[in-house]
């Protein structure tokens, strides 16, 4: 049996002059190495797309965190330049996706900018700047580091008892890397929250309804996808969920081809 495949809608960033669709190696590498799957990355428009026909080809969704924000207009905030940079064509090629992949039970594993994606295009809302708010620590990377330190594990979040994750990982206090300026302010109604930093703040989330595999984290377990227990084991069991979608696709070889 081939390797199954998993969409990733792609960035819009700009280099030398020239428009680029991207998506960090990391993503592509993590997908490959420890969720076992190959990935295509989707280019990112605003328009044109048939989610549908992208699907039909895939056996899983992996949307994967951005230095853009989602539009504050999509979740019916006021639109603020302190709190890009934006990215319109993510999210549109991004949320629709993710709106039809539930919808289709296509496995999706959805990572820091994902999970927002995720939250927004259930009907939920985010907070900027969430650094400034009473209370709540400062997710932001770090400065002075170079990318190991940036993305180096150091927070400590509570994965709550009886959640899907919990069933990945365990119960409890477990250790990630969680860099972000923007979280989860009111949690989409399909949402349930599956861990929460030391401070409250939402780090991960499942599809309540879901009939497939739908989970979304703050944190980075693509950085240390191959090294760190919990981080590879969320990635194996985003592959096991692809796997088994893709087996479930498989078409049926009529009995006369084989004889």
């Amino acid at each position: 049996m081939t390797k199954p495949i998993v969409a990733i809608p792609a960035d819009i960033r700009s280099f030398d002059g020239a428009t680029w669709h991207a998506v960090q190696h990391q993503y592509l590498r993590a997908a490959l190495n420890a969720a076992g799957v190959m990935a295509f990355m989707i280019p990112a428009f605003e328009e044109g797309y048939d989610t549908d026909a992208i699907l039909d080809r895939v056996d899983g969704l992996l949307v994967s965190g951005s230095a853009s924000n989602v539009h504050p207009s999509l979740y019916g905030a006021e639109v603020n330049d302190k709190h890009g940079p934006f990215d319109p064509a993510r999210d549109a090629t991004s949320l629709p996706l993710i709106r039809r992949a539930i919808d289709r039970a296509v496995p999706l594993l959805a990572i820091c900018r994902g999970i927002q994606e995720l939250n927004v295009a259930l009907g939920g809302s985010l907070a900027s700047e969430i650094q400034e708010q009473p209370g709540i620590s400062d997710h932001r990377r770090p400065e002075g580091v170079d990318r190991d330190g940036m993305y180096a594990i150091r927070q400590t979040v509570h994965v709550k008892e009886g959640s899907c994750i919990a069933g990945i990982l365990g119960p409890g206090e477990i250790r990630v890397n969680s860099l972000h300026r923007q979280a989860i302010a009111r949690t989409a109604p399909r949402l349930q929250v599956e861990a929460i930093a030391e401070d409250g703040t939402v780090e991960a989330v499942s599809v309540i309804d879901a009939k497939a595999f739908a989970v979304g984290v703050q944190w980075h377990p693509e950085y240390w996808a191959e090294t760190d227990k919990s981080s590879n084991q969320l990635f194996a069991a985003f592959g096991d969920a692809v796997r088994s979608y893709a087996a479930a696709k498989l078409p049926m070889i009529p009995a006369q081809a084989i004889a």
